[in-house]
């Protein structure tokens, strides 16, 4: 009797004590501890365990456990009710006890396990408020043991306080719960505010996903992030990177396509939904895929592509990349959506202002291009003469002018190269567009590939903006390179690629831009000596010489030079405010018999100056100046029938008569290197070491 009254002493006192542990811990893990150091003096067990219902799965799920170290039974284990002692407890409201597990046969799986982890007895009661049931509370011995009904009151005595601690945790958990969803929903409603407002407020796509990326990461952890624009044309995406400290933005071409199918972003694109992949999914596309492979190398194991539509068009992909496992939920997949949604109108506002400031700089550069051509004088208006060597260049230039085909015009210089391109574009289809043309010899060599093809802002020093190319400017029309030999080995390679693909990127740019151009050259270079000289590149000279028009030189269109006299003697009386109505027989005969080796341009500022010194109506030619160069070519003559000294001499005076004969012109299919059979270089070397010079004026 003695011994039962101090029993149910003790019993009363650690009720009290567990009031006090409960009112201690907030924590369900530290509350059972605690029980299970305070508890067994009085009821033996060596396992203690609470088991709660989840509604949602309608399954008991092991919350806390306290057990010896060496349990395979962990926290987290779900059975089904029906298959579970603490799920009858539950149901019923009934205790359940089973002395010893070999003779249970209920619960097979639940008992396996008690078996393994050697378990002889249990006894499970319920964890019921006065609101709600719980679940249940239980305890396990490794020893077979019988709990007495005092035993099971006291336990359930323990229970009912237990279960109100673990109401009151759920019921913290569920508030604590709904302030977390109500922080995410405001965070993800602040997120959607902020992408708009960076959409409405920036056009610039760099710009846009800066401020995107910036709040994404606020509200979804992440590492990596990217906007991909897809490209139909070339079949490439083109990577946006915002700018952070460790990582800084890039713009770079991505391989592959969606046809392939065979990274993240070509999958969301095919599909257009998007596509999560774990580290597993990833290494399965790492062979086909070098961005995985870059994203794998830098830790990360968790991809979300997400396609960016709009009107049932593909523009790109939003990526995200974590380097956590599992790292995105079906919520965060499902806001990146509405993220995408928004960056869809900030791409097609940023598309659609990209092009219309292209377009800008494109009819600006014209307007001023047009303008500075209309200031320019032009050789003429028209081809003038019918001598028979002018009649075979104008039958060539009507049989290629109606075709595409790129034509490499040649000739001496003043021969009128520029003109014969203008009449091949008049009457080609491409007549209604732009004729752009660029002196390839007039340009500094570090600024001619910025001249042919632009540039960006920043690409190098002095691009303060961003500029277009001849070939953008002529697009759809016709670009002609005057002086094509004397561009620099190393921009020969892009010119030909231009040729031949139609497409090039500006200085500073990855994006490849198409064309659509006619090419017209023109050169007084013999570029075949050159291609052997290895100073022009022999593939490129073969696609400029589809179509070669060699234009003749004035000596040999004596019949033509009467026509010309009387063209230009009317075209600069007239901007003079002159009239002048006769030409002198002698000064014809002796404008006919000069040789003019400044071609056409000699004779037009021969013409000009003449126009100038007229005081009446009557041509006043100073023809002094023809008879002064006709001495003076008479006296080198002459100076070749003396008698050389030296075998040095000998050689000075052969290279001075050859090059009196080829006009003082070195290079060239009728240049003084051709004529002595040398190299153009070695011939200029010569020259310099034997002190030959040319004469003023040629």
């Amino acid at each position: 009797m003695q011994e039962q009254l101090s029993q149910e002493r003790d019993r009363f006192r650690l009720l009290l004590e567990v009031s006090e542990s409960i009112a201690l811990h907030r924590d369900l893990h530290d509350l059972i501890r605690d029980l299970a150091e305070r508890l067994p003096p009085v009821v033996p067990f060596d396992y203690i365990n609470i088991l709660l219902h989840d509604p949602g799965r309608d399954v008991m799920r092991l919350h806390v456990l306290v057990a010896p170290e060496a349990s395979t039974i962990h926290e987290g284990l779900e059975l089904p009710v029906d298959e579970s002692a603490a799920g009858l407890v539950w149901k019923t409201q009934q205790r359940l006890i089973v002395d010893s597990v070999d003779t249970e046969d209920r619960f097979p799986r639940l008992l396996a396990l008690m078996r393994e982890n050697g378990v002889q007895s249990f006894c499970t009661v319920p964890l019921t408020t006065a609101f709600r049931r719980l679940g249940a509370l239980g305890f396990g011995s490794l020893t077979r043991i019988s709990y007495t009904e005092s035993d099971l009151q006291f336990m359930q005595q323990v229970a009912n306080q237990v279960a109100v601690a673990v109401d009151n945790v759920l019921h913290d958990e569920s508030v604590r719960s709904a302030q977390q969803l109500l922080t995410r929903e405001r965070d993800r409603l602040q997120l959607l505010l902020e992408v708009n407002n960076a959409v409405v407020s920036r056009l610039e796509l760099t710009e846009v996903f800066d401020s995107v990326a910036t709040c994404l990461r606020r509200v979804i952890p992440h590492e990596k992030s990217a906007l991909l624009l897809y490209e139909p044309e070339m079949r490439v995406f083109r990577k946006y990177a915002p700018h952070y400290a460790e990582n800084d933005r890039v713009v770079a071409e991505c391989q592959g396509g969606p046809q392939s199918a065979r990274s993240p972003a070509a999958i969301a694109v095919t599909t257009r939904r998007p596509a999560l992949f774990d580290e597993e999914h990833l290494k399965e596309l790492v062979t086909d895929s070098k961005m995985v492979e870059r994203a794998l190398a830098e830790g990360i194991k968790t991809v979300c592509a997400v396609p960016i539509l709009s009107r049932d068009r593909v523009l790109g992909v939003l990526m995200i990349g974590s380097t956590r496992p599992a790292a995105l939920s079906p919520d965060d997949v499902e806001l990146l959506g509405q993220v995408a949604q928004q960056i869809a109108i900030a791409v097609d506002n940023g598309l659609a202002f990209q092009q219309i400031a292209e377009l800008k700089e494109k009819l600006n550069t014209e307007k001023l291009y047009l303008e500075d051509e209309i200031r320019t004088e032009r050789n003429f208006e028209e081809i003038v003469g019918r001598s028979s060597a002018l009649r075979q260049v104008l039958q060539q230039i009507e049989i290629v002018a109606p075709t595409d085909s790129t034509v490499l015009i040649q000739g001496e210089t003043g021969t009128g190269k520029e003109l014969v391109a203008r009449a091949i574009h008049n009457l080609s289809g491409r007549r209604g567009r732009t004729f752009v043309k660029l002196n390839c010899a007039a340009i500094p060599t570090g600024l001619l590939e910025s001249e042919l093809f632009g540039h960006e802002k920043g690409a190098f020093t002095g691009a303060i903006a961003q500029r277009i190319g001849r070939f953008e400017m002529a697009h759809g029309g016709t670009l002609f390179l005057d002086e094509v030999g004397d561009i620099p080995l190393e921009l020969q390679s892009k010119l030909l690629r231009v040729l031949q693909e139609q497409e090039f990127e500006r200085l500073g740019s990855t994006r490849t831009i198409r064309v659509d151009v006619r090419l017209l050259a023109a050169t007084n270079r013999d570029l075949v000596a050159m291609v052997a000289d290895k100073e022009f590149r022999s593939d490129l000279y073969y696609r400029l010489n589809v179509f070669p028009i060699v234009n003749p030189p004035l000596r040999e269109r004596g019949e033509d030079i009467a026509a010309l006299v009387h063209y230009f003697v009317e075209k600069f009386a007239k901007r003079l405010n002159k009239r002048i109505d006769s030409i002198p027989t002698s000064t014809m005969d002796a404008l006919s018999r000069y040789e003019w080796p400044g071609n056409i341009r000699e004779l037009e500022n021969f013409i000009e100056r003449a126009v100038i010194l007229t005081r009446g109506s009557t041509l006043d030619a100073p023809l002094t100046e023809l008879k002064l160069r006709e001495r003076a070519e008479s006296a080198e003559s002459v100076e070749t029938t003396r008698s050389l000294t030296t075998l040095v001499d000998a050689e000075r005076e052969h290279i001075r008569q050859a090059l009196r004969n080829a006009n003082w012109r070195v290079g060239g299919p009728s240049g003084a290197a051709t004529k002595l059979g040398m190299k153009r270089t070695t011939l200029q070397s010569r020259m310099a070491k034997l002190g030959i010079e040319r004469p003023a004026g040629r």
